[in-house]
């Protein structure tokens, strides 16, 4: 897609590859700089005449049973953030799509009380790499102006190791009823990402899709260079897929099996939070699932493509601001 004129094609080009820099540059930055509240605070920055952006703290979190968020961030003296930002077309009629990004924004991941070693814990201030996808695309979605209504939800917490972390065995109870068990507090974007889920289903999108560095099994699977995309409907994905062809973005699509799910029964929940080895990805998309509610869905796991340790392609070494360009040409083709 390029503009009507080559100033438009030259002028849309530079919004995307801004947008793309923005999200890397929050990838890059340390976790001193980006943490729940700055990354709420780069969010409200992004306000503008058609973006609305509005922040949930911890007594608002408690209210609206955002349990994922408050678990994952209680042992962090940086308390967590549920960021929604919404971008309203000027030229919005009743044929007007709406669509659901989802963001994970966890902002280091020490792993909690299931600790993670020392090299594994090095990067992960490139774990809010899914958040930073959505806050790209919004970089770019008031200069662009598709005539698609664009709402942004984002999770953000630190999964830190104190006296008051969350523990294996609690029980969580979410907002649409469904309780979990946890057995490994390093499968934590999940829980914050259920969250996410369970509001965004509330908001009468067409479709909903979610972002996030979300497990080492895909790296496993598809390498450093794929992303991982799975879906409960397949015009959604074939949608996705072609826009990330036409950008030049890699992605493979996995399976969704419902005989996987008996992988994720609690002992005494409805869910655990972890499925075992086998399956990995697989098990952490069927267990979002169960949050996703009254929409077409579709997640994409990033964990390989969304941060590069040497220079690849045309990228440094670093984030690569992975699947905001897919989005905008998915939102504006």
């Amino acid at each position: 897609f390029i503009g009507s004129t080559e100033d438009d094609g030259v002028a849309r080009g530079v919004t995307i590859a801004n947008a793309r820099n923005f999200a890397r540059d929050l990838v890059n930055a340390p976790a001193d700089d980006i943490y729940p509240e700055t990354l709420a605070e780069t969010a409200l920055e992004l306000a503008s005449e058609n973006v609305e952006v509005e922040v949930w703290g911890v007594e608002k979190l408690i209210e609206e049973g955002m349990v994922g968020c408050l678990a994952v961030g209680q042992g962090s003296t940086r308390p967590p953030r549920f960021i929604h930002l919404h971008y309203t077309p000027s030229n919005k009629d009743e044929n007007t799509q709406k669509v659901v990004l989802v963001g994970k924004g966890i902002t280091f991941d020490a792993g909690g009380l299931s600790l993670k070693p020392s090299n594994g814990m090095q990067t992960m201030r490139c774990d809010m790499a899914g958040s930073a996808v959505v806050l790209g695309v919004f970089h770019a979605l008031q200069t662009l102006a598709p005539n698609v209504e664009v709402h942004g939800l984002i999770g953000a917490a630190e999964n830190m190791v104190a006296g008051d972390s969350f523990k294996l065995g609690d029980i969580l109870e979410y907002r649409n009823g469904k309780t979990v068990e946890i057995h490994n507090t390093d499968a934590e974007g999940r829980l914050v990402l259920a969250d996410c889920l369970c509001y965004g289903s509330q908001l009468g999108a067409d479709y909903m899709i979610d972002f996030a560095t979300l497990t080492g099994a895909c790296i496993v699977a598809l390498g450093e260079h794929y992303n991982a995309v799975l879906s409960n409907d397949d015009d959604v994905l074939n949608n996705l897929q072609s826009s990330a062809e036409a950008v030049g973005e890699r992605t493979w699509r996995l399976p969704l099996p419902s005989m996987y799910k008996k992988k994720l029964k609690g002992t005494w929940s409805d869910l655990k939070n972890v499925g075992g080895r086998a399956a990995g990805t697989i098990t952490a998309s069927l267990f979002l699932s169960e949050f996703v509610s009254n929409t077409k869905w579709a997640h994409v796991d990033i964990a390989g493509p969304a941060f590069v340790d040497s220079t690849f392609e045309h990228f440094h070494n670093g984030g690569t601001g992975v699947m905001v360009e897919s989005v905008l040409h998915m939102l504006t083709k």
